[in-house]
């Protein structure tokens, strides 16, 4: 027994070595891929192969390193994620190791990231502006670097044009134009300083060049983190893309390419094909795939799935985890193969199995070192070769996190160059203040993620289309009763006209807390408005409870009173009032006292309208942005199907918060968003609300912020009970880790009572998704707000729409960015109009006395038109003695002796009969027709 079970672990072990030896390279396959890559750089050098190289090799137009007589004061720009960095350099005369940096890091908001590229650009400037005044620089007059780390086809030094946007930024106007040009124009519309923009260049070249001030050797930059790239000084004789013999140029060897031409076929696994098969890229970038920190994780999984399914591993059984794509992060690697081999993806593991998943991890670290060190071998060799010596001494500047924190990755690559390369000494030193610091590589991160939150704007009009449609559909008789957005009639057909006064009770209900507000508005010299309120706290149990001690429609907000739904408040609240009067500062108020009934009842978003119509006579749509959300617009009347009339306007309610309900936004959804629903009182219900409103946003950033960190993404993988604690994470956090400066620190204190102990990158990137998150609920509601824009807009038959916008609600008016993100959008995407966004600062209970005081004035109208007509109507027994004295006076009429008294003089025509239809003449004779003449005295 003994034996068989020794045989099977023995068989088990073989196959596991097996499967790892296909990652083991031979100095022989090393020799080979050398080779192979030397070719590759050659041929990407050539005009006649270049097109079909798979090692690019693009000239830099850097000519050479410094030297150290370098001297004078330099301004660097560094941009590559959502933080990015100015810096002045200062260097000493004739002293190498004399350079001065100071530096300064700001933050690029993401409706910068994501608007135009003016305003990015003039971002950049401002912020320049700001560090130059911090340095006191302002009239000097600098040399200026720029590092560009996104794609870019260089034709000079100082001439870039953009092929795309990576890591999160979606500037429009951007890419295929130069952007040193863009940078230029943008200081000159400041016109505050003078800058020489002397060079664009790509990391690795800031890396090199970094590196270079210390160690006068460094001719080489190497990039070994999320990606892998080399740039090295090559002769310009060898470089037939660029005119001009003499010298050097720094070239971009963009090796991630090679092999795209099968030509390390040999090499590659079936893990390696899977990985390549399931990127967005196939066949492209396939060293890259094999060597860097975006996919080593990746083939990491695919092989423990496949030992797995093998009966090698975790007892044969995969988890869900397991089977997710990207789960195996590789700073897995680095941990596992540092520390030890324990597994944070729920796997049932044994002593055995973490053993296998660390050998497994070496060996894909492994072999991606000897491959960076493989080309990198070729590479030194080359130089060697362009120099015709012997023997050659040479630095390597290098910057990446793999190469950083990896245990054992820098070991294995300085082997690998030693032993391919025996006739070159390579040193290398590592870049402290290259580009690419952890910000960058943490939000690439989030983008995953996240990326399905952001939105073009080409997105946001297709989802006004959408909505526009929806209105349609609610405004309409026969549509409306499946309409998602039900288009309420609110009976309020025009604003404040200025003549409104009077003293009025408005209650204010629309949340846990309820107002009681006595509201006076007077005509003394001019027209004013005097508040009184008091706030009662609404206890859980009358929220849940009984309807009859509840004031509203249709439940939303945890409300869920019973008995109320379909019921006419009005007349509950006019009964329970006459029954108990209302309680105001300790007095009981009768509804009696006022001689009036309830004049109006009154939505929220109809109160803040109608509140800042007081101020603005244009006002005429209103929006509530806050633990709820909806809005609400003035509307003609004959597009109304469900009120009669085709005269003037009324204010509809649109109910905005159920857009969506019928799947109409499904694409956008995202999975915590679904989430979220789930986990609510009306699953299904208010979709457009849960992804908006402030009562959703800090449940929603908490449930990404788990999900990460259940992935090893954030906070080390540690998850507290407070963070599993739903309701813990607040709309209100959302809001102060966004503020401008105080941000970062907010997210350290706010992480902390929450028990994940933040490291300064966790607070970064937890900025980072809350600004997603908020940016994203900005966005939709200004393409609700811009559908509503355009249908006032055609309503009127407008070229240009002049309107104002009414808002209330704690997310619009606490949140540092919201009002500016949500107007900004609304500009773009509906540039033909002029939109004066004004805070309503009392809120909807002003409003709902003015809704009031308006139907109060309507019906004081009403009641002395009433008045003036009321001796024009006649009752029935009146009608009957008119009938009566009308019988009585054509009697007399017809009568020979009383003729002449009579009013109703009964005078004869002569006309014998109507028409029959024979077509016969007729005679006139007398006494055949009667003329009733009816007047006084005959007249």
């Amino acid at each position: 027994m003994v034996t068989a079970v020794a045989q099977r672990l023995a068989s088990q072990r073989k196959e596991i070595d097996d499967t790892l030896a296909t990652f083991a390279l031979s100095p022989t396959q090393l020799q080979e891929v050398k080779a192979k890559m030397r070719v590759e750089l050659e041929r990407g050098l050539k005009k006649d192969t270049h097109p079909t190289a798979s090692v690019k090799m693009l000239p830099t137009y850097v000519y050479r390193t410094p030297d150290g007589t370098e001297r004078g004061k330099y301004l660097a720009l560094d941009l590559g994620g959502t933080n990015f960095r100015v810096l002045v350099v200062k260097i000493r005369t004739g002293m190498r190791n004399s350079v001065r940096m100071y530096n300064k890091i700001y933050a690029i908001p993401l409706e910068i990231m994501q608007g135009t590229g003016e305003e990015l650009f003039d971002h950049i400037v401002q912020c320049i502006s700001d560090f130059l005044d911090y340095m006191g620089m302002k009239n000097t007059r600098l040399p200026l670097g720029f590092t560009f780390s996104f794609p870019c086809n260089q034709t000079g030094i100082d001439k870039g044009d953009l092929v795309s946007w990576t890591k999160g930024f979606k500037a429009t106007d951007c890419e295929g134009y130069d952007v040193v040009d863009m940078l230029r124009e943008a200081i000159k519309r400041r016109n505050e300083f003078d800058l020489d923009i002397v060079a664009i260049v790509n990391d690795t070249v800031g890396t090199m060049m970094t590196c270079a001030y210390e160690d006068p050797k460094c001719q080489i930059g190497l990039i070994a983190g999320t990606g892998s790239n080399v740039c090295y000084m090559e002769e310009m004789k060898n470089i037939e893309l660029v005119e001009g013999d003499e010298g050097q140029m720094c070239v971009n060897t963009e090796w991630g390419g090679f092999g795209e031409n099968d030509n390390i076929e040999d090499i590659r696994t079936r893990y390696d094909r899977e990985v390549d098969g399931g990127s967005l890229n196939p066949g492209k970038q396939r060293f890259e795939k094999m060597t860097s920190g975006m996919y080593l994780g990746e083939i990491v999984r695919q092989i423990l799935i496949d030992l797995t399914k093998r009966g090698l591993l975790f007892r044969g059984r995969i988890t869900e985890r397991l089977k997710t794509k990207g789960i195996f992060e590789t700073k897995f690697l680095s941990q596992i193969e540092r520390y030890s081999s324990h597994l944070c993806l729920g796997l049932d593991s044994t002593c055995d199995d973490s053993i296998i998943v660390k050998e497994v991890c070496g060996a894909v670290s492994r072999r991606a070192a000897q491959l960076c060190g493989a080309g990198m071998a070729a590479v030194v060799d080359k130089i060697r070769e362009n120099r015709g010596l012997d023997h050659l001494e040479i630095t390597v500047g290098v910057d990446g996190t793999l190469y950083k924190l990896h245990p054992h990755f820098s070991t294995i690559l300085k082997d690998t160059v030693r032993e391919l390369a025996p006739n070159c000494k390579v040193d290398f030193i590592l870049s402290e203040d290259g580009s690419g610091k952890g910000a960058a590589l943490i939000t690439a991160v989030i983008d995953k993620y996240l990326y399905a939150m952001r939105f073009s704007d080409e997105t946001l009009r297709d989802i006004m289309a959408r909505f526009r449609r929806e209105m349609e559909n609610g405004l309409g008789g026969d549509t409306n009763p499946t309409a998602t957005v039900k288009m309420l009639p609110t009976f309020v057909r025009s604003i404040p006209d200025g003549s409104e006064k009077g003293d009025f009770i408005a209650l204010d209900l629309g949340g846990s807390n309820f107002r009681i507000l006595r509201v006076k508005v007077s005509h003394e010299k001019k027209q004013t408005v005097q508040m009184e309120s008091q706030i009662y706290e609404t206890p859980e149990d009358i929220i849940h409870g009984s309807g009859s001690r509840a004031v509203l429609l249709t439940w939303t907000k945890r409300f869920k009173a019973s008995g109320v739904e379909g019921m006419d408040v009005v007349k509950l609240l006019n009964k329970a009032i006459k029954k108990r009067g209302v309680r105001f500062n300790g007095v009981i108020i009768h509804l009696q006292d006022y001689d009036a009934d309830i004049m109006a009842v009154v939505n929220d978003t109809v109160g803040t309208m109608m509140t800042c119509g007081f101020d603005d006579q244009r006002c005429e749509v209103g929006i509530i942005i806050g633990t709820g959300t909806n809005a609400c617009y003035m509307e003609e009347l004959r597009h109304i199907d469900m009120v009669e009339g085709d005269e003037g306007r009324m204010c509809i309610n649109t109910e905005w918060g159920a857009f969506g309900d019928d799947g109409t936004l499904e694409d956008i959804r995202t999975e915590f968003d679904r989430e979220i629903d789930r986990g609510s009182l009306n699953p299904g219900k208010q979709l457009f609300e849960k992804m908006v409103s402030g009562m959703y946003m800090g449940e929603l950033v908490r449930l990404i912020l788990v999900k990460m960190a259940k992935e090893g993404l954030l906070f080390e993988g540690r998850i507290t009970p407070e963070l599993l604690t739903k309701g813990k994470f607040e709309t209100k956090h959302v809001s102060a880790i966004e503020k401008s400066k105080e941000g970062l620190t907010k997210a350290k204190e706010i992480l902390t009572r929450l028990g994940v102990e933040p490291s300064e990158d966790d607070c970064i990137a937890v900025q980072h998704v809350c600004a997603i998150v908020s940016f994203r609920s900005a966005n939709l509601i200004a393409a609700t707000l811009g559908a509503i824009l355009t249908r006032l807009k055609d309503n009127k038959n407008s070229p240009r729409l002049r309107t104002t916008v009414g808002i209330d609600g704690s997310l619009y008016k606490m949140h540092p960015q919201y009002s500016r993100r949500l107007h900004k959008t609304v500009r773009r995407l509906v540039p033909e109009s002029d939109v004066r966004f004004l805070l309503s600062e009392s809120g909807s209970g002003k409003g709902a006395a003015m809704v009031t005081a308006w139907a109060s004035r309507l019906a004081d109208q009403t009641r002395q038109i009433a008045e003036t007509l009321a001796e024009f109507r006649l009752t029935k027994e009146q009608l009957l003695e008119v009938k009566k004295r009308m019988r009585t006076e054509i009697q007399n009429g017809l009568s020979k002796n009383t003729q002449s008294t009579a009013t109703v003089k009964m005078l004869p025509t002569y006309v014998r009969s109507t028409p029959d239809g024979t077509g016969k003449r007729f005679t006139a004779r007398p006494t055949q027709c009667i003329f009733l003449k009816i007047g006084k005295d005959g007249q």
